[in-house]
Formats: structure tokens, C-alpha cells, sequence
């Protein structure tokens, strides 16, 4: 099994509710680099995705943590307002109408949501230009 890293307790995140955070990935060459992704929840089932709209690969949120629309149904982009499914990425409104958003792995251990089959950096997301506007998170292997 890969190795598990700890983004969240599903607690955090309610039914129907989407929450963002910045991770460092190990690029191919081993750099270190900024990874927005988002975790959803429906029920009891979460969802994870690269915080990237296809259209042109801008961040949903304009506003840190902005990701729902008015109504709390879809993942909204805030640059485009494309609109996607909570559960499966699907864009089925806006200029990436029938692309998906990047899906990530999440695992569920414990009371936690974890991450898996992606290499991620040591690195502490510290030197990011402007660490308010987005997210803390501590990342925890198992």
C-alpha cells in the first residue's frame, strides 16, 4: 500500500462542503511546489481534486475557501463560473463544459482523510508569497 499523509479530520469538513488546502509536491526533477487541491464531502463519502479548473488552470477559489455557488450544490469557478459536481469533477456548465476536474486519491484511516499515491515534498509550504491567503495544513505520513 502507498504511503498514507494525513490532510484533515472528516469532521472538518461537513456534508455538502468543499475545503481547500496547499500541499507541497515533489516535481519530477524533486523541486518543491505549491498544490492546491480540495477535498469535498457528500454523506459520508469524500472527494478529492487538484484545485485547477481545465479551462485554463486557475484556481476555483478566487477568494481562499470560495468554492461553492450560491445555492451550495456545485464546485463553482470563480474566474469562469463553470460549475462542477461535488462528487465526480464533471464540468457541466461553463467553457470547460465535459472536462473533469484532476480527481486525487483519498483514503479514509481512522478519522482522517489521507492522501495517497502522490509524492509529496518535504517542504512546509512556508516560503509560499502570501501564506494568508491560502490554508495551513500539516502533513503527517502514517
Amino acid at each position: 500500500m502507498d504511503e498514507l499523509f494525513a490532510i484533515c479530520r472528516t469532521i472538518e469538513v461537513d456534508d455538502g462542503q468543499a475545503m481547500g488546502f496547499v500541499l507541497m509536491r515533489a516535481e519530477e526533477n524533486g523541486e518543491p511546489k505549491p498544490w492546491p487541491i480540495l477535498i469535498t464531502r457528500k454523506g459520508n463519502q469524500f472527494f478529492g481534486f487538484e484545485n485547477a479548473c481545465p479551462h485554463q488552470g486557475l484556481r476555483l477559489d478566487t477568494r481562499p475557501g470560495d468554492f461553492l455557488d450560491e445555492e451550495g450544490n456545485f464546485l463553482t469557478c470563480g474566474n469562469h463560473k463553470a460549475q462542477f459536481d461535488l462528487d465526480t469533477g464533471h464540468c457541466f456548465i461553463g467553457p470547460c463544459q465535459g472536462k473533469s476536474l484532476t480527481s486525487i486519491t483519498l483514503v479514509i484511516d481512522d478519522g482522517d482523510v489521507c492522501l495517497t499515491g502522490v509524492n509529496l515534498a518535504e517542504e512546509d509550504g512556508l516560503d509560499i508569497p502570501d501564506p494568508d491567503a491560502m490554508p495551513e495544513v500539516m502533513i503527517t505520513g502514517d
